[in-house]
């Protein structure tokens, strides 16, 4: 039976801040959560993003952070080409951005944009001769040259995609043998229903579009979208729903399972009623599945990357670094940083602890220094983390 890992006490305000020693974690236990409306629900979001000049993020002790590249309008995720160029959605600038350091300098030397005119484009994937992108309402690909990664052609709409509502990105990742494309697309709400049934899902379609289907479930927004390298399975890194308190329910990082369910709207975190949803399906909610990792509560967590380089230490190898966003829904700032997850032999094997950190100066404030968004694994194994809050991104090293 594989091993679960499931936090049950959401991170306090200096648990989010600094180390999450408080934290309890059950193993293959029914994890034990607050009830609903324990506290109301709050409204909280941060009035000011931007970080004061020469501010940087802080990192642990013999790693070293600089800034790798700015000036974006919303910077969002990231991506890494076969050729080692990094790609940038910029979401709100509408177009995706290919950045290169040919000198090895640590910065972005070179700066061009690849797509323009697009749709809040958000996930990038790569397979064969095409670069994919996840517009709002639909998957297009470019084809393009894998030396230069200069696109070679217009854009060429393969899947339309459910629009409409919140929740507007669409994630890509391609299996571990290239023959699938799999698809993130969020609910459009906070638990209505959807007549779309392709929303609160991760979808699966061949790499020309064809043959969709829905793989998972009952998932409110999986952002983050990525194919463990070892084993081959999906994960997720998922925002669940808001106003049931501060500490309800916990956002989670999990593997899925093709036909599985996860909850929404009816259940979060295996069986847990949400007392607002009617009317519910019991038999649905009694297949939830617990997710594996439960990383507390309104850290909007956004996208990972499993650490594939060498760069680091040993303990980092495998494991995964999960871009928390932070929300708006907690009178205490929670997220707003960079965990860690570790791995071992491709499953989760320890509670997720702070890594990038130092973005609220004041838990109770209204202002912070950032909101992480995307992560991706340079090709000299330095750790790339997009910022839209401060319009950047930070590249983070290790050099003891």
């Amino acid at each position: 039976m594989r091993t679960q890992i499931y936090l049950t006490i959401a991170f306090c305000t200096a648990v989010l801040a600094a180390s999450p020693a408080s934290a309890q974690v059950t193993y293959g236990k029914k994890p034990q959560l607050p009830a609903p409306f324990a506290t109301e629900s709050a409204g909280n979001g941060p009035s000011e993003t931007k970080p004061p000049a020469g501010f940087l993020p802080s990192v642990p002790a013999g790693f070293h952070i600089n800034i790798f590249a700015q000036d974006f309008k919303q910077p969002r995720f990231l991506a890494v080409a076969p050729n080692g160029d990094i790609f940038l959605a910029d979401t709100g600038g509408g177009k995706v951005v290919v950045l290169r350091d040919p000198q090895h300098t640590g910065g972005a030397q070179q700066r061009e944009d690849f797509a323009e005119g697009l749709n809040r484009p958000f996930g990038i994937a790569f397979h064969d001769d095409y670069v994919y992108v996840g517009n709002t309402g639909e998957v297009l690909r470019f084809r393009y040259d894998k030396r230069t990664s200069k696109r070679l052609g217009d854009a060429e709409h393969i899947l339309d995609l459910p629009t409409g509502g919140g929740h507007f990105t669409r994630t890509l990742a391609f299996s571990k043998d290239g023959k699938k494309l799999y698809i993130s697309v969020g609910s459009s709400s906070n638990i209505d229903f959807e007549k779309d049934q392709r929303r609160a899902a991760v979808l699966v379609c061949d790499p020309d579009g064809k043959n969709s289907r829905i793989f998972s479930s009952g998932l409110r927004n999986a952002v983050g979208l990525a194919v463990e390298p070892l084993t081959g399975e999906v994960w997720v890194s998922v925002n669940e729903r808001d106003e049931l308190g501060d500490n309800l329910p916990p956002d989670y990082f999990t593997s899925l399972k093709d036909g599985g369910f996860y909850g929404w709207p009816y259940s979060y975190i295996g069986g847990n009623v949400d007392p607002r949803v009617k009317p519910q399906k019991p038999e649905l909610v009694a297949k939830a599945i617990i997710p594996d990792v439960l990383l507390g509560a309104h850290v909007a967590p956004l996208q990972f990357a499993f650490y594939t380089g060498k760069q680091f230490p040993e303990s980092y190898r495998g494991g995964a670094f999960v871009a928390e966003h932070g929300s708006w829904n907690r009178a205490s700032r929670a997220g707003y940083q960079v965990a860690f997850v570790a791995f071992k032999d491709g499953k989760a094997s320890a509670d997720p602890v702070p890594f990038l950190t130092g973005l609220v100066p004041d838990p109770g404030g209204k202002n912070v220094n950032g909101r992480p968004v995307g992560v991706a694994v340079a090709p000299d194994g330095a750790l790339l983390v997009s910022d839209d809050g401060a319009g950047m991104v930070y590249r983070v090293s290790y050099a003891p």
